[in-house]
């Protein structure tokens, strides 16, 4: 799965679906396709992140509050 890096702009791969899902979870390991070779996992805010069409993680995967 792919999401976009806000900052940057940058399209991204998930390495962890488990870790994006996880309310309680505030980063994900994310690797970076802007060259050739595939990038090693980073940790990245799950708040600077968004799907490609710009709209924003489901409030389910980012607050662990939100039936609250």
């Amino acid at each position: 799965m792919y999401l976009k890096h806000v900052p940057t702009g940058e399209m991204m791969e998930v390495a962890d679906l488990t870790a994006l899902v996880d309310p309680f979870q505030g980063q994900v390991p994310m690797r970076s396709h802007a060259g050739e070779e595939l990038g090693e996992p980073e940790p990245v805010a799950k708040g600077e992140l968004a799907f490609p069409s710009g709209e924003a993680l489901p409030r389910c995967w980012t607050d662990p509050h939100y039936k609250d």
